[in-house]
C-alpha cells in the first residue's frame, strides 16, 4: 500500500514544471523576502490537484542532480492547482526554504533541473541562453507548455507589451477579453444591452406565469374530480328502512301493560303498632342494688 502510495505520488511529481527563470535581477523585478533582488526560478503545478514538492531536488549542475534538496515540514511546498511557486537562487539556504544553495551566472548558459525524490528521475530540465540580458526573464510561452527542455516552447520576455515578466503568475495575462471589445465596439451606447436584458427579464417572467398557470389548472382539474366523485358517492340510492306494522306496535304495548300490572302496589300508609311484653320485678330497675335503704 506505501509503496503503490509512492507511486502515485511520483506519477504526481511528473506535473512539476520549471516555468519561467531571470538569471540577473535588476531593480525593476521583484525581490525576496529580504529585500534583495536576487536570481529566481519560477516552478508550476500542471497538474488538477495539489502537489507536495518537498521531496524533490533542485540543481543547476547536471553532474550533481541532488545539489539542493527541498526542505521537509514547511508546509508552502504544497503548490495548489495550476499554480506557481518561486525559488531564489541566491546561494543562502540558510534563509528559508526557498533560498537555494546556488546561484545563476549572467553572461552563460545556466542548466537548471528538478530530479524526482530518488536522486535520479528528471522531472523537467532547460538552459537558460546566454543572451538573456539583466532584468529579462526566459519563460514558456504558456503555462507547463510543452516538453522537457525544447527551446521551441520558450521565449525571452523584457517586460514589454505581450512580453510580460510574470513572477509567481501566469505567463499569459489577458488585459482585455475579446468578447468584451467586440459588444462595446458595436453597442457604444449600451442600448443593445439595454434591450437583451429586458428580454431575458420578462422571458423569465412569461415562463413562470405559464409555469403557475399549469399548475392552477392541474390543481381545478383534480378539485372537479374530487367533487364529481363525492357526487356520485351520494347519488347511490339508500337502504330502505322497515317499519314494524300497527298489530305489531299493539302486541307489544299489551304485554308491556300486563308485564307491570303482575307486581303488587305499595301502600304509601304507615302504621305503628304496640309491642306487648310480658313484666317481671326481678328485671325491673327499681329493685336495683344501688338504691339506699329506706329509714
Amino acid at each position: 500500500m506505501v509503496a503503490g502510495i509512492g507511486a502515485i505520488t511520483a506519477q504526481g511529481r511528473r506535473g512539476l514544471r520549471i516555468n519561467e527563470v531571470m538569471v540577473a535581477n535588476a531593480s525593476s523585478s521583484v525581490v525576496d523576502d529580504f529585500g534583495q533582488y536576487s536570481a529566481w526560478v519560477e516552478l508550476f503545478n500542471s497538474t488538477f490537484g495539489p502537489l507536495e514538492i518537498s521531496s524533490v531536488y533542485l540543481t543547476n549542475d547536471s553532474t550533481n542532480p541532488t545539489l539542493y534538496p527541498v526542505p521537509l515540514g514547511d508546509v508552502n511546498t504544497e503548490i495548489p492547482t495550476r499554480q506557481h511557486i518561486l525559488f531564489w537562487a541566491d546561494g543562502e539556504p540558510n534563509k528559508g526554504t526557498f533560498h537555494m544553495n546556488f546561484r545563476l551566472t549572467p553572461g552563460q548558459d545556466n542548466y537548471i533541473a528538478i530530479y524526482d525524490a530518488d536522486g535520479k528521475s528528471l522531472i523537467d530540465e532547460v538552459i537558460v541562453p546566454a543572451s538573456l540580458l539583466p532584468g529579462q526573464s526566459y519563460a514558456r510561452k504558456a503555462d507547463g507548455i510543452g516538453g522537457t527542455g525544447n527551446p521551441e516552447d520558450w521565449e525571452v520576455r523584457d517586460g514589454s507589451d505581450s512580453k510580460y515578466i510574470t513572477p509567481s503568475s501566469n505567463n499569459i495575462i489577458k488585459s482585455t477579453n475579446s468578447k468584451v471589445d467586440m459588444f462595446a465596439a458595436q453597442d457604444e451606447n449600451g442600448f443593445g444591452m439595454a434591450v437583451m436584458a429586458m428580454a431575458i427579464v420578462f422571458s423569465a417572467l412569461l415562463v413562470l406565469a405559464l409555469c403557475f398557470n399549469i399548475i392552477n389548472m392541474i390543481g381545478a382539474r383534480a378539485s372537479q374530480r374530487r367533487k364529481a366523485k363525492a357526487l356520485e358517492d351520494h347519488s347511490i340510492p339508500a337502504k330502505k328502512v322497515e317499519h314494524d306494522s300497527g298489530e305489531v306496535i299493539a302486541a307489544i304495548s299489551m304485554a308491556l301493560k300486563d308485564h307491570l300490572e303482575a307486581h303488587d302496589k305499595e301502600n304509601t300508609v304507615l302504621t305503628i303498632n304496640k309491642v306487648r311484653r310480658s313484666y317481671s320485678p326481678w328485671s325491673s330497675k327499681i329493685y336495683s342494688l344501688r338504691e339506699l335503704p329506706k329509714r
